[in-house]
């Protein structure tokens, strides 16, 4: 019970790179508009060959490696992601394969955008309770595969990518590394955000979702840093799911984490779903924008209008 820590964390994108003026080849649609609306520059695009779950064991690889520990130390694989085409085996399973990770327990985590912070959650609570000691989480998606590619106002947004980290107990003594998590919904709007049909189209009713996200979200991410004993003055750094420029820059702001360093991964990956937030969180400790041990606040929102929330230090 003496909480868990994220030791290490990885991040993995394809190497296709689609900018906006390709774009504009295929829809009407132009550079400045995509800019002026989402702030989005580039997106990464995986092939046909490259199907979610090796997006996830390539990034899942990078976060065992810089934790140096080997596939035989993790005994828990949890994927966000709701991109996945089969049902059975599940995408954790065959990450597990792929890793020659032996004898996990495997699940995915459908909760869409907010996919990673709930798996996140999810691995915190498992290892506090002893029933793992080590867990992969990852966030992975191929919103390319849902993408309406002849939707100007939806195919502009998507791109592909994967993000993972090594989640493990804390020594005895040791403060926890992942705070407490403040999650929930509001189902009477969830299909303003869709993944559906056959086949499954994204949609999404995106006034709704910004409104909501921009007004009903500061006070509850404020409540997930109150719940971790973490002022937002604080903050070291904020990673909000990467979905628009223009709902990430006003949500930081009235949040009032005055003095952190802001993701905005987005202009450069688009919005990679469950993959946005340990994406971009790893692309900061790369650079060195946060350091060891900064707090720094992680917040999905998304589909099902699902949010969950907690502040973390970095590993």
């Amino acid at each position: 019970m003496n909480g868990s820590r994220i030791a290490a964390i990885g991040h993995y994108q394809p190497a296709k790179v689609l900018t906006n003026e390709d774009l504009a080849g295929m829809v009407d649609t132009s550079d400045e508009w995509i800019r002026s609306r989402v702030g989005i520059r580039t997106r990464h695009i995986a092939g046909p060959d490259e199907p979610v779950d090796e997006l996830a064991a390539h990034a899942a690889a990078k976060a065992l490696a810089a934790a140096g520990l080997t596939p035989a130390d993790i005994d828990l694989v949890l994927v966000a992601t709701s991109t996945a085409i089969d049902r059975s085996p599940n995408t954790a399973a065959r990450v597990a394969a792929r890793l020659g990770i032996p004898g996990p327990a495997a699940m995915d985590v459908n909760v869409v955008c907010a996919g990673f912070t709930h798996a996140l959650a999810t691995a915190d609570h498992t290892v506090r309770a002893g029933a793992a000691t080590r867990a992969l989480v990852i966030g992975a998606d191929k919103m390319s595969d849902v993408a309406d590619w002849s939707d100007r106002t939806t195919c502009v947004l998507v791109g592909d990518g994967a993000g993972a980290a090594v989640v493990e107990a804390c020594a005895p003594g040791q403060e926890p590394g992942i705070g407490p998590v403040l999650w929930g919904s509001v189902p009477e709007m969830g299909n303003a955000v869709r993944i559906e049909g056959t086949p499954p189209r994204f949609a999404q009713e995106g006034q709704s979702v910004y409104r909501w996200a921009t007004t009903r979200l500061p006070p509850i991410a404020r409540s997930a840093c109150e719940k971790a004993g973490v002022e937002p003055a604080d903050l070291a750094g904020v990673v909000l799911h990467q979905a628009n420029l223009r709902i990430i820059e006003p949500l930081a702001q009235k949040i009032g984490a005055v003095n952190a360093v802001v993701a905005r991964d987005v202009t450069e990956s688009g919005n990679t779903s469950a993959a946005s937030i340990p994406l971009a969180l790893s692309k900061l400790v790369e650079q060195g924008s946060v350091r060891s041990g900064d707090p720094v606040l992680l917040f999905g929102f998304g589909g099902n209008l699902s949010y969950a929330g907690q502040v973390v230090r970095c590993p």
